[in-house]
């Protein structure tokens, strides 16, 4: 009998609480023993991780090639110390690599930098790859260093803008946001898988 008891007791599952953490390069990091703050209640599987399909080295799904603009992508990642897998998953996001894209809103070129950024950020021609790519990643890097740092938040920041991520102390609510930095996470990561 007491044996029989012994196994049911085995059987039930014992569900203890999970926490989250994920850092500036966007890795989740889980643990039953917090160390720090950072780390808060995991309550659910999170979107933002969810894979997407592996990402090809030479398409994007589309007509426009996905290497044709390494060699503009390197040249600003070392200027402005951003990593060329990070810059090339926003640029796949943004444009999907279509130098002549311009959204509903008006956000033009690879980088989909909005009119309003045109002069802040020294641009002439929003529709220069080299221009558009030097400018968006100046634009990032500043973002980055308001957010010191932190990479799901500086995305929200380039996608949403930094006012709204100040108003929500957070990643905005907005559905467009939440998927744009998912999917610009998704890309970065398999980029920096090859």
């Amino acid at each position: 009998m007491l044996c029989m008891a012994l196994i049911l007791v085995a059987a039930v599952p014992v569900w203890g609480e999970i926490f989250v953490h994920v850092d500036s390069e966007g890795v989740w990091h889980f643990t039953n023993a917090p160390t720090s703050s950072k780390y808060k209640k995991f309550k659910h599987y999170p979107r933002e991780i969810k894979p997407y399909p592996r990402v090809s080295k030479t398409k994007s799904g589309n007509n426009y090639s996905a290497t044709r603009f390494d060699g503009l992508i390197t040249e600003a990642a070392k200027r402005h110390g951003i990593a060329f897998s990070l810059l090339k998953a926003i640029i796949r996001a943004e444009s999907g690599f279509n130098p002549r894209a311009v959204s509903k809103k008006g956000a033009t070129g690879l980088m989909q930098i909005m009119p309003d950024n045109f002069k802040p950020l020294d641009i002439q021609d929003p529709f220069d790859p080299r221009e558009n790519i030097m400018a968006g990643t100046k634009y990032f890097k500043q973002m980055l260093l308001r957010y010191k740092g932190k990479l799901q938040l500086s995305l929200a920041a380039y996608n949403a803008g930094p006012n709204n991520v100040d108003r929500y102390n957070g990643i905005p609510l907005f559905p467009e946001t939440e998927d744009y930095v998912r999917k610009v996470m998704n890309f970065y990561w398999s980029y920096k898988r090859g």
